[in-house]
């Protein structure tokens, strides 16, 4: 088989990747070691009869309000996104429940002494979050947004927000003089990373996620997340491009310093004309997929040191009702976050940075009944909860879980959520008709991408963010080997089904193609001897290499 390019892994980096590459009149083919495309973005019956349950991701701002998704109108392709009556809801023990909607709405939900601060937030969103978007979503660094912002704030009122994107959540949510209320609605969005309300840049991933939450909200696709990975396949293979399922990539074919195709682990060549895009994480490529004579030592050694985000456990529910919340706010939402306040928020985040794990585990919750009618029964509910726990576990605060995740560990992980769950529904364990839990084991297992169960393709602490994802010294989507590109969350600008990764790294493959092409014609219209300047091949190679800027010392 040959083709223009190949793109190793269907999650929807992968695919979007492709879609972009066939747009542009190229032949792609995509290939995925599981027996299904989607990567973190399936879904299936992991329950009972009856219930569609998403494997992994389940909400979707991000890809709801992404430009490379955006343009893909993946809606003409199948896709519905639906949502709920609230967006977010934060229940606590005392009777809370702090929510995002529209405005008046979260207003309501919180003390009247919050109305400016969060007014002043909102405002500053309404204004630069379109920008901001677009920029987080470009390659870095994003030019053009900045400047945008610039603009439309002047001087003095974008050096603030300069420092704004860089304070912590507590910080932030102080400046603003906010309750802690609203400090905990904020909080529990900037959590969904690995970030904790002390680390700089948390307060702009809260105030990103709330912004999102105004704009689009959290919607999930009808019919579970596998609709969205269905809707990018059956667009790509309306415009001419394949998904081949259960076909593993052993190895990328690179000659002459070129990556020419791949070799399957069934031992088949693909052939790749003009590029080559790994849709995995930047690890497994430079330690499993490249021969190592391809990988400068000085890359070899900043790989080493690249970090996962914390691993996640999950529990999946068959509910004969819907949760039978006690504040009726957390009943209209289909996302809920538990955790008592922000600071536990901090003492969690502490205790997950010594290796421990929480005793009080922070839950992101769905809930689909009141939004999708598809994905259960009538009168029943489809119900999920994660949490997030150490890669390496040195001690449990409640002294049960040791990291083995044998049975021991998974029923005493599964325990404790739904402990949490019934203290704010009384009569929720009563509704259980049938669980799964997936342990930071069995998640890689379903997907080797999830690295120790980690969802974010990589820590999305400042030291592994912007220029230095996936490591520093790279130049954008780029590797040492010529026309190949890493288009996973790995890269800029990480973890999120957005599928920018994927987008840029298949506009860096054609911008390099267009400037070869301009290249190469204008030496054959400078050259009056063809035979004294080397070949053609050489000339392409050569052009290759001048656009990867490692350093190698």
């Amino acid at each position: 088989m040959d083709v223009d390019a190949i793109v190793i892994g269907s999650g929807p980096n992968g695919l979007v990747a492709a879609n972009v590459l066939v747009d542009a009149g190229w032949s792609v083919v995509v290939l995925e070691a599981s027996d299904s495309p989607g990567g973190a973005v399936r879904s299936g019956r992991l329950t009972a009869e009856g219930f569609v349950n998403d494997l992994f991701s389940s909400f979707y701002p991000l890809a709801a309000a992404s430009p490379a998704i955006g343009r893909l109108s993946l809606e003409d392709w199948g896709l519905r996104w639906m949502r709920g009556p609230m967006v977010v809801a934060h229940p606590a023990l005392d009777g809370s429940c702090p929510a995002l909607g529209a405005l008046e709405q979260t207003l309501a939900t919180l003390e009247p002494a919050d109305r400016e601060g969060w007014t002043e937030m909102i405002d500053l969103w309404d204004r630069v979050g379109d920008t901001v978007l677009a920029g987080l979503n470009a390659p870095f660094p994003p030019v053009r947004a900045a400047a945008t912002i610039a603009r439309r704030l002047r001087f003095a009122a974008a050096m603030d927000f300069a420092r704004f994107t860089a304070l912590p959540l507590r910080r932030m949510v102080a400046e603003l003089r906010l309750s802690p209320l609203a400090a905990r609605l904020i909080a529990g969005n900037a959590l969904h990373a690995d970030l904790s309300p002390e680390a700089p840049g948390s307060g702009m991933f809260g105030w990103v996620l709330v912004g999102l939450a105004r704009s689009v909200g959290f919607p999930v696709p009808e019919g579970g997340a596998g609709q969205l990975t269905a809707a990018l396949v059956s667009r790509l293979e309306a415009k001419g491009g394949r998904v081949i399922c259960g076909t593993p990539v052993e190895r990328i074919e690179v000659r002459n310093g070129r990556a020419t195709g791949v070799r399957t682990l069934a031992g088949d060549l693909v052939a790749a004309h003009r590029a080559v895009l790994a849709a995995v994480g930047a690890p497994q490529l430079y330690q499993s997929l490249i021969e190592p004579r391809w990988v400068p030592d000085a890359v070899s050694r900043r790989i080493e040191r690249f970090g996962y985000d914390s691993a996640t456990v999950k529990v999946d529910w068959a509910l004969r009702a819907p949760i039978p919340w006690t504040a009726e706010t957390a009943r209209e939402a289909p996302t809920i976050h538990v955790a008592e306040s922000m600071d536990e928020l901090t003492r969690n985040a502490a205790t997950m940075s010594t290796g421990r794990v929480p005793a009080e585990p922070y839950l992101v919750m769905g809930q689909y009944s009141m939004v999708d009618a598809t994905r259960q029964p009538a009168g029943a509910e489809s119900a999920w909860a994660y949490t997030h726990v150490p890669q390496t576990i040195t001690a449990d605060e409640a002294g049960v879980v040791t990291g083995s995740w044998d049975e021991a560990d998974t029923s005493a992980m599964c325990e404790r959520v739904e402990h949490r769950i019934e203290r704010l529904a009384p009569g929720f364990r009563d509704l259980i008709i049938k669980r799964h839990v997936f342990t930071p084991r069995t998640i890689e297992q379903a997907d080797r991408n999830l690295v120790g169960g980690a969802v974010n393709g990589g820590t999305a602490q400042l030291h592994q963010q912007f220029v230095f994802r996936p490591i520093a010294g790279v130049r954008r989507y780029a590797t040492p080997v010529a026309d190949l590109f890493l288009a996973s969350a790995s890269a800029h600008p990480g973890g999120g089904v957005h599928g920018a990764c994927g987008a840029n790294a298949a506009a860096a493959a054609l911008s390099l193609r267009r400037r070869l092409g301009r290249a190469i014609e204008s030496r054959r219209g400078s050259v009056t001897n063809p035979s004294s300047g080397g070949s053609q091949a050489q000339e392409e190679h050569g052009e290759r290499h001048q656009n990867h800027d490692y350093n190698a010392r």
